[in-house]
Parts: C-alpha cells; structure tokens; sequence
C-alpha cells in the first residue's frame, strides 16, 4: 500500500517539477523515485497486510510481482534520453503517466476484489492509451492511440459485464467469497456465473493480447513511441497475467472444468498466432509485437497447468521475459532514433561491426527470447513446461510449444543474422548514451546470470 501512496506521490511532484525550465533533472528524480518505492515494496515480504475491508492485500505474491513491474521500468526510463535530448516539452508528463500507471499494474496484483481489479485496470490503461498517441505529429501514433481506446473500451464493457453477472450469481465481488459460493448446492455451476466468468476470461484476455483478441496488437505496438511501447509489453503483461492467474486461482479454481476448455484453447491458438505471425513480419518492431503474443501464450501455459509450480514459473517467466524485453526494445529504440525512424530488419546490418556492445546484448536478448540454454529465458520456458508436465496428461501441449518455440528461434535468429552477417551499406554508428550502455550490460548480466543460476528466483513464491 505504501507503495501506491508514493507512486501516486510522485507522480503529482513529478508535474509540478516540470514546471522547471531545465528537463535535464526529471530522469535522475524518476529513477530515485523508483528506487525509493522498489525498497519499500521489499519491506512487505512475509509481512501481509490488508487494506479497505480487504479490498487489497499485499503479500509475497503482490510484493514479487511489483518488485518485478518496479524494476522494469526502472530499466525502461533510461531510454527516454531522446526526449531530453530534444527538450520535449511534454517529458514531466510522460512520466508521471508511467508512474501513474504502475499504481494500477500494483492494484492488479494485489486486489482482493473485482472492484479493486477492475480500477487497477483502467488506471493502467488509461495512461497507456494517452502514451499511445503521445507522438502527436505521427498519423500511425494518432491511429494506435485511437484503435487501443476503442478496442480497450470496446472489452473494458465486456470485463465489467463479466464482473456484473459474477456479483448478480454470488453477491459479493470478493474473489475469496466467490470462490466458495461458485458451486450450487448440486454440485452444478450456475449459468450466469459461468457466463460471467467467460467474459470475464476474454476481457483479461485482450488485455494481455491473447489470441483471438490479439489483433490490435501489432498495429498498435508499431504505432506506439517505442519506447512507450517497452512498457506496454513488460509492465502491461506482467500485471495482466499475474492477475489472470490470481482470478482463477482464487475465485474460480472450484469451477476449473468450466474455464478450462475455453483457457487451453485460447492458448493454443495464442502461441500458434504469435510464432507463425512473427515468422512473416518485415520489421523487427512488429516481429517482437507477435513475439509478445506468444509469450502470453507461454505465460498462459501456467494457467493450464495450474498446480503447485505454476506461480513460481509466473513469476521467472515474467521477469526473464520483462529484461530480454527492455534489451530488444531498447536497442531498437537507439536503431530508430539513429535511423530515422526505421525499424526493418535492413536497419540492423553491419550493427555488430557499427556497434559491437549492442550487438551482442541484443543477441543475448533475442537468445533469451527463443528460450536458448544459458539464458534466462531457456529456464523460464522449462518451468512452464515442467508446471505442465506435472499433469500428466497434457504433453501434446508441451511438444506444440516445444515446436513452436523452434519456429521462434527462426524469426530472433533473423536479427542476429542482420548484426553480424549483413553488409553495414549506408548505416553509420548508432550513438548510445553511458546511462542506456549500462543499463544494457546489466539486462544482459541478468539474463546470463539467471540462465546460469536459476534457483537463485526460481522458488521464491
């Protein structure tokens, strides 16, 4: 709770210090804040505390989760030296937004409520949907902005539907309290409750950009300010899928056999969209806008699962993927801005001669992606698919990953192609600040170090 209080804190000092005519001193005061607010978060493990007539409760699970989205953006602010650099007027707002917005992924992980669940929700997205449209001299900016509020409002009425038919089965909107009135007396399960839950399902769905409702993604990851869109896919679906599964497990783990057809399928059909549409993608934003999709896909694998190991394969999962993230996204940002813009895949040749020390993190990021040992993302997919294997009869489910994860390894080798066996033609070198060189060496030590040692996270839960 402390944590919320500061962020939103912060966030209104974060304005009223961009009343200052020199910008040069909102990133240092971003990052402090973050910092304060990542320690103070870490005072709350093994203390759990409710609060609001437990609306919200912050326990390990709420404290592992935002310590995650916290550090995250962390790593992403760095990224925003262009917009210093070029004295954007609009800085001070951009990130109070993103402070803003953590308040709500933290509401998302903590929530006790579906009231609290749904508030966190749209404080999310709607600094997301401003963020979305921020450039606004860019038509493709102005469409994603557009396409992401109509979209979102559009499955925002479908979630608060799905909320509405839950409370008129159960009358209560406390998860704890439905899920032990969700089984009638017969042992059948009502159909407004089940009709409930399945919007319910397909809201948060969209929200994490699982398949079917996965379309806006790639429009609006290619439209969106890059590095805006950093955020959207680490933070964004870092609070989506932990609070997916926080929903299932607490408030309808009773009606699993009524969930569960409708959540394997969409997985299913999340990792094949995600793998077969990267494959075809002309540029590199894009292609990571459809990797984002299947790796909802994997995130989801643990929801199938659902045992004792699928917190924990949550949570490296999402941390594993949030740092390999922040290192592709980030040195494609550097790239565009070098680049005018340009974030095809002929846009990265002859960076591993222009620029070795981004070369390299960005083959450790897209290894780590593909799920290559000696990373951290070879052990994030290998817990998911352990939680998985644990059922004992889902495999046909692990060797349609393991096999999509191969085609996966196609479309991340493709950049690391372009670095290292591409002519460098017209590309000069990309200019990179200190503060963004340490940020990616420490991402990539990270994700070496995890895939070297994963026991050091891999049961904390």
């Amino acid at each position: 709770m402390t944590s919320i209080i500061l962020l939103s804190v912060f966030g209104i000092v974060n304005l009223f210090v961009g009343f200052l005519k020199s910008k040069k001193i909102l990133l240092p005061l971003a990052l402090l804040f973050l910092i304060v607010v990542f320690g103070v978060n870490l005072l709350g493990w093994n203390n759990t505390q409710t609060y609001f007539n437990n609306m919200l409760t912050i326990d390990n699970y709420a404290v592992a989760f935002t310590g995650i989205m916290v550090l995250t953006t962390l790593l992403i602010l760095p990224f925003s030296q262009s917009y210093i650099d070029a004295e954007d007027e609009n800085l001070a707002e951009y990130y109070s937004l993103l402070l803003f917005s953590l308040v709500g992924a933290i509401m998302m992980v903590a929530y006790e409520n579906l009231i609290m669940l749904f508030i966190g929700i749209e404080i999310l997205s709607i600094a997301m949907y401003v963020l979305a449209g921020s450039n606004k001299r860019s038509l493709r900016s102005n469409e994603a902005a557009l396409k992401y509020f109509l979209m979102g409002s559009f499955f925002t009425g479908v979630l608060l539907f799905g909320i509405v038919l839950i409370y008129g089965a159960t009358g209560t909107f406390d998860i704890t309290e439905i899920g032990a009135a969700n089984v009638m007396a017969d042992g059948t399960i009502n159909t407004m409750f089940t009709m409930g839950l399945l919007l319910l399902v397909i809201g948060i769905s969209f929200k994490i950009a699982a398949a079917p409702f996965h379309f806006w993604t790639p429009d609006v990851y290619e439209g969106t300010p890059t590095f805006f869109t950093t955020f959207m896919a680490t933070v964004v679906k870092t609070a989506g899928v932990a609070a997916f599964y926080k929903l299932m497990n607490a408030a309808f783990e009773g009606s699993f056999t009524s969930w569960f057809p409708t959540v394997i399928a969409i997985t299913v059909l999340t990792l094949v969209v995600g793998n077969i549409g990267a494959v075809i993608q002309p540029s590199v934003k894009r292609m990571l806008a459809y990797s984002s999709i299947s790796h909802a896909g994997y995130l989801l694998m643990t929801l199938v699962a659902f045992n004792d190991l699928s917190e924990n394969a949550i949570f490296f999962y999402s941390l594993s993927y949030a740092v390999a993230s922040v290192i592709s996204f980030g040195v494609l940002k550097l790239v565009e801005d070098a680049r005018e813009g340009n974030h095809s895949f002929a846009a990265f040749n002859g960076l591993g001669k222009t620029n070795p020390l981004l070369a390299f993190v960005m083959t450790v990021s897209m290894l780590s992606l593909g799920g290559i040992p000696l990373t951290a993302g070879f052990f994030g997919k290998l817990f998911v698919f352990s939680a998985v294997i644990e059922t004992g009869n889902l495999m046909w489910l692990v060797v349609l990953a393991v096999v999509l994860a191969a085609i996966g390894i196609y479309y991340y080798i493709k950049v690391v192609i372009a670095m290292y066996m591409q002519p460098t033609g017209e590309n000069t070198k990309v200019p990179v600040s200190g503060f963004a060189t340490l940020v990616l060496i420490i991402c990539a030590a990270l994700t070496v170090l995890l895939g070297l040692a994963p026991g050091l996270i891999s049961n904390i839960l």
